[in-house]
């Protein structure tokens, strides 16, 4: 498949800030729930308002790049009409009302609002709701191989939740360094939680085989059966929107950068800051594992080989 990077920057945007969202109501209902700990976690609301609004940022962010993905941006009002049955139409509900119970978390705080704990609650579930119906997108196309696993599911909100929670550390190390090492702690976890279901995820993709041959694609079950040609010259939409027309050595290329750009530099980072308690490094954590989760998200769209393209195989 060819790679629609306003796609790439939604999906991983959006993440984030989902990500983060859910890292600021665990400390929030924590600090709730045990006062005891509230006097050595020091967490000030400043935190809290500025968590969310860096989340609700990302969240626009990843909603403005997605408008790039549309032939009519003014027609996207019609991406909702199909919600009951369509995941598309789910995520394009989702995504503003996560971005507006998100907005009112960060509200509630800077307002002191007793109904914070309860509206982050909201915005929690939101959170959560978005990763799924952003993953079952993908994860719910049977004739995609490479995404119609369980694992699709598992690596959004992994990646996502690994992303917010390093972002949550950098904005810790600024306005509630009480709370860094444990913040941290939790980022590296969801670090290497979701380093391991993308390994094996790419494990799994490397063992398909394609379901389709020429034999059953023609019903000629002949073992000799060849094409040739893919029957015209010129360019066509299936040739620009099925391949992403790089090599193979370009794939592996991007498949190590987002390993380790998206899981073994940061977790790197995220380790030594937590005994410098450097804000400079959790930041450089944030840019980097971006970067590679970006990457990552990019390899994930073209690595699909959409069952078209064993007739239009001569094109690649």
């Amino acid at each position: 498949m060819r790679p629609a990077f306003s796609v790439v920057f939604l999906t991983t945007l959006s993440g984030a800030g989902q990500g983060l969202l859910v890292a600021l109501f665990c400390v929030d209902s924590l600090a709730r729930l045990h006062p005891e700990w509230a006097p050595s976690l020091s967490v000030p609301q400043q935190f809290y308002v500025c968590g969310a609004a860096l989340a609700f940022v990302l969240g626009v962010l990843g909603l403005l790049a997605s408008f790039f993905h549309l032939g009519h941006p003014e027609r996207a009002w019609r991406a909702i009409a199909m919600w009951r049955t369509s995941w598309l139409s789910r995520e394009c509900l989702g995504l503003p009302v996560f971005l507006a119970t998100t907005f009112l978390y960060g509200l509630a705080h800077w307002m002191n609002a007793p109904w914070s704990l309860a509206m982050g609650a909201v915005a929690l579930l939101a959170s959560l709701a978005l990763f799924v119906c952003t993953a079952m997108i993908y994860a719910c196309l049977r004739f995609l191989q490479e995404w119609a696993t369980p694992l699709t599911l598992v690596n959004f909100v992994l990646l996502g939740l690994a992303s917010g929670f390093t972002f949550a550390t950098a904005c810790a190390a600024w306005l509630a360094p009480g709370i860094v090492p444990a913040l941290g702690l939790a980022a590296c976890v969801l670090t290497v939680a979701g380093c391991v279901s993308r390994v094996a995820t790419l494990a799994r993709n490397e063992r398909l085989h394609p379901r389709s041959t020429l034999q059953s694609a023609t019903g000629i079950q002949s073992s000799k059966v060849r094409q040739i040609s893919r029957g015209f010259t010129a360019s066509a939409f299936n040739l620009r929107e099925f391949f992403h027309g790089q090599s193979d050595t370009t794939m592996q290329r991007v498949k190590w950068g987002f390993i380790v750009c998206a899981f073994l530099v940061p977790l790197a980072l995220v380790v030594q800051a937590l005994h410098s308690l450097s804000a400079t490094q959790l930041l450089a954590a944030c840019v980097i594992q971006y970067a590679g989760l970006v990457a990552e998200r990019w390899f994930f769209f073209a690595q699909a080989r959409h069952p078209q393209n064993l007739y239009y195989q001569r094109a690649a």
